[in-house]
């Protein structure tokens, strides 16, 4: 099965001849080498190949977008504070906190040529961001969330970004998608046993076409996954490891070209 993305990227404004596809889609960045959702995982991905950066967001007491997948900064900073209790310039105060903003990694996104694929996590960033995101007509960027209700939200207001429902394991994807009014399916199925791409069934995929609905899977460092999943007809793959799916050029020239 084979699938012509002109018209997806025509619609949303996308960049034409950007990589290739299935886009490599830096899963919190490079989070498999630099601390996740930071700055300098963002430019290490964009480095080892990556069209797009996979991030999250939170809202500081001030309302300020910012990007973090956790709003608690105790995993990944080992630090006892939320981010929605602080203002934006108490959290930039913390010692040892690299909590970047939304508009500084949009910044780096225009910078690097690299597009944004935002998961919403924060009730109320999605709208943020997309004001941010017209604003600077920053156009190579995607919103979702596995709330509904928040890409709904943004679909209901007629949001011109493409929008992205993610869905777990055991749920219907093509029921989320009706009900998100979304554009694409993110199955989020990286824990879905020893060989996830099976449950990428044709029919799943001839029904999201049909739909007029394009496919982004899961954050997948399993070699032998990632080389399956990578022949199939889908927008986006995640992965906290980018230099999987983009090798370097001169490995690649060694092993040969598929394609």
């Amino acid at each position: 099965m084979t699938r012509d993305f002109s018209a997806f990227f025509q619609r949303y404004g996308w960049p034409s001849g950007k990589g290739r596809l299935p886009f490599c889609i830096g899963h919190r960045g490079a989070s498999g080498h630099e601390r996740e959702n930071t700055l300098a995982a963002f430019r290490r991905a964009a480095e080892l190949g990556a069209e797009m950066w996979e991030l999250d967001t939170q809202l500081t007491k001030d309302g300020v977008v910012v990007v973090s997948h956790d709003d608690h900064l105790e995993r990944v900073f080992g630090i006892d504070r939320r981010i929605s209790e602080m203002t934006a310039a108490e959290l930039g105060a913390l010692d040892g906190v690299d909590v970047p903003s939304f508009s500084q990694v949009a910044a780096l996104g225009r910078e690097t040529g690299t597009g944004l694929y935002v998961e919403l996590k924060a009730p109320g960033t999605g709208m943020r961001c997309w004001r941010h995101l017209a604003e600077m007509n920053q156009r190579f960027a995607c919103l979702g969330s596995f709330d509904t209700a928040q890409v709904r939200e943004l679909s209901d207001a007629a949001c011109d970004f493409p929008l992205s429902v993610l869905i777990r394991v055991g749920h219907d994807p093509h029921a989320l998608g009706d009900e998100a009014g979304a554009d694409i399916l993110h199955l989020c199925w990286e824990r879905a046993g020893e060989r996830p791409q099976d449950l990428v069934t044709d029919a799943l995929m001839r029904r999201a076409f049909e739909a007029g609905r394009e496919i982004v899977l899961w954050h997948e460092e399993r070699p032998a996954i990632l080389d399956d999943i990578m022949k199939l007809p889908v927008l986006g793959i995640c992965t906290d490891l980018p230099d999987l799916m983009r090798p370097p050029a001169v490995k690649e020239k060694a092993v040969g070209r598929q394609g």
